[in-house]
């Protein structure tokens, strides 16, 4: 009878790598994943998109919403997993993660132990690094701290945002995966602990005070944060209009280094063109977001918006 694995996981990345073990016909005996929840304007019931995926292939799901509920720890031992994997999922009781005799695994969107935490993406990008990757590793107690598996290595190009980079690290995490679990099952993979040099930089949740611009900062930082923040959640700023302040939310944009007699943070119109003026240049901002208002590009906002000529940002 082929090993039994049970996976936890809830966005698209993580369906990625399901997608990928389903592929490799490794037996999935169930999926745990997010409870459905109301979403939106309408307070719609969304479910996951890894039960969406498991749905559509017969794999049983499972949605709890206290993992550390005796009932759902004697669930997943009757299922007798011989391994547990998981992606992008919340934490763990160790009452879960030591039910399965080959143990249970984690893949991470870094370089462990580099960018431990909830954004490893984003803030790969935000500090402009020059690489990032996939790590797999056991889990233990504490948050991905535990012993390594396998790594896989990535450059980081210039063009890329959170976007492109997920997508690059969610094929490359689907496939590093795979390798792991085939290695585990054949005995051939020794876990490494984790060497800090207390240099490592974390990858905290994004909130409501990190998502937004400092202007004071050079305009390469300034850039790489609306692409670290791209395509979600966006880079925020506060947009002064006939001091009216609204949040605005920058999702593209390009460096324009020129001199020029404008005041820093003040935002000027032209050539169908939204530019803020910066002490070494210009920000020209290319896809923008307006409260209640969809996403725009600078000319389709242009076309249907007038703006004052006393305008700044914060």
């Amino acid at each position: 009878m082929s090993k039994r694995i049970i996976f936890f996981g809830t966005p698209p990345f993580a369906v990625k790598c399901l997608e990928k073990i389903v592929e490799e016909k490794f037996n999935i005996v169930a999926v745990v994943t997010a409870p459905d929840r109301n979403a939106g304007r309408g307070r719609q019931i969304r479910t996951s998109a890894v039960k969406d995926f498991s749905e559509a292939r017969n794999i049983p799901i499972l949605q709890p919403s206290n993992l550390k509920n005796p009932e759902i720890t004697k669930q997943l031992s009757e299922l007798k997993p011989d391994l547990m994997v998981v992606v992008a999922f919340r934490m763990l009781p160790k009452a879960v993660w030591s039910i399965p005799p080959r143990g249970t695994f984690n893949l991470h969107a870094s370089l462990l132990p580099k960018y431990r935490g909830a954004a490893p993406i984003n803030w790969a990008i935000i500090n402009r690094e020059k690489y990032s990757g996939v790590t797999t590793f056991y889990i233990n107690e504490e948050i991905d701290t535990g012993a390594i598996l396998l790594q896989e290595k990535v450059v980081i190009e210039e063009q890329d945002t959170a976007g492109s980079l997920h997508d690059k690290l969610a094929a490359m995490g689907s496939e590093l995966i795979c390798k792991t679990i085939k290695r585990i099952f054949e005995s051939s993979i020794s876990p490494q602990k984790q060497e800090t040099k207390g240099t490592e930089k974390v990858a905290p949740k994004l909130n409501k005070e990190n998502v937004f611009i400092h202007w004071d900062q050079p305009l390469e930082m300034i850039h790489a944060k609306i692409k670290g923040l791209s395509p979600y959640p966006g880079a925020r700023s506060n947009w002064i209009e006939d001091q009216k302040v609204a949040v605005i939310k920058i999702f593209e944009a390009e460096i324009l280094m020129e001199k020029h007699n404008f005041t820093p943070n003040q935002v000027i119109v032209k050539d169908k063109k939204i530019l803020i003026a910066h002490s070494s240049g210009f920000l020209n901002c290319k896809i923008l977001q307006f409260p209640n208002k969809k996403k725009m590009s600078a000319i389709d906002l242009l076309n249907g918006s007038s703006f004052s000529n006393k305008l700044e940002v914060s």
